[in-house]
């Protein structure tokens, strides 16, 4: 019974957050809430570089596009998303263009939608679904959820990751089957079973031991 009712904390508050955002400018960036992981297939040296260019992408929209647009810039081993809504054809283009042009970004999905900018009411139901993805790839014990990043606008889930074949098989599969997902995008970079293995056996080398427990003497 525990499991579930933290699964739907985790999901309500994830729901909230776009609320409690909105005294925040609309260029928004994953590394506003991004962290440094020790379970992340990627170094925390790309880590690092992925949230500077976060940064980056959402300090170089031209001004024009800044107030008109809801952005939001999301990278991933040296990779660019960039998903929202902008008013015009010509935006879109400024903006992947500012973007491509950030050093050490080897590819930017220019996903961005033009049209009005989306409600608050649709970001927070957006939010609840990647929350609601995000628990249900742990229920699944396939994988690691830490391996895998979701974003959700308008109802379309993106995933991103380091993931091997069959991995990359079971996200895409929960993320389909997950209710409120209305398409899924597959930005997954597929490698083999032996490099997962590999980055998995060099992010657990790179912890510490616990240290030793003390030792227990019975009277």
């Amino acid at each position: 019974m525990p499991k579930p009712k933290l699964t739907l904390a985790a999901a309500l508050l994830a729901a909230a957050l776009p609320a409690l955002q909105g005294c925040f400018p609309t260029v928004v960036t994953g590394a506003a809430a991004g962290v440094l992981s020790i379970q992340d297939r990627r170094s925390t040296g790309t880590q690092t570089d992925d949230e500077t260019s976060e940064w980056k992408a959402s300090m170089r929209v031209p001004d024009q596009y800044k107030k008109p647009s809801h952005l939001n810039f999301t990278a991933f081993n040296r990779r660019l998303l960039m998903t929202g809504e902008v008013p015009d054809a010509e935006a879109k283009a400024a903006i992947e263009a500012s973007a491509r042009a950030i050093e050490g970004v080897q590819e930017v999905y220019n996903e961005l939608g033009v049209g009005p900018v989306s409600s608050l009411g649709s970001r927070s139901n957006d939010s609840y679904i990647t929350s609601k993805l995000k628990a249900r790839l742990v229920d699944s014990n396939q994988l690691s959820a830490n391996h895998v990043k979701v974003v959700t606008e308008r109802g379309i889930a993106y995933l991103m990751g380091i993931l091997n074949e069959r991995e990359a098989k079971t996200a895409i599969a929960v993320a389909r089957t997950t209710s409120g997902v209305l398409k899924v995008v597959s930005l997954i970079e597929v490698v083999d079973e032996a490099e997962t293995r590999r980055l998995d056996e060099q992010t657990l080398g790179a912890r510490k031991p616990p240290p030793a427990a003390a030792p227990v003497e019975n009277r």
